[in-house]
């Protein structure tokens, strides 16, 4: 959950190449295929949790629903 998400995708490009302690950096996620808005911080949040207990094939359908050729989504975030 971020409220600048430029921010945090910067964070995740920067932790892959210098970090290993950090699950971005550990796996080197820095391409964004998928996100959500809200308006209530809390929604996000709550949303958050929800999706962090999902098995990976749910997740994996959610993405797949958003985004089907799995896209990277970074560049379309103004």
């Amino acid at each position: 959950m971020t409220n600048d998400i430029q921010r945090r995708l910067s964070q995740h490009y920067f932790d892959s190449q210098n970090s290993k302690k950090s699950f971005a950096g550990k796996y080197s996620c820095i391409y964004l295929v998928y996100y959500e808005g809200f308006e209530n911080p809390k929604d996000a949040i709550a949303r958050e949790k929800e999706i962090k207990k999902w098995r990976r094939e749910k997740k994996n359908s959610l993405i797949s629903a958003f985004n089907p050729k799995w896209e990277t989504l970074s560049n379309h975030i103004i």
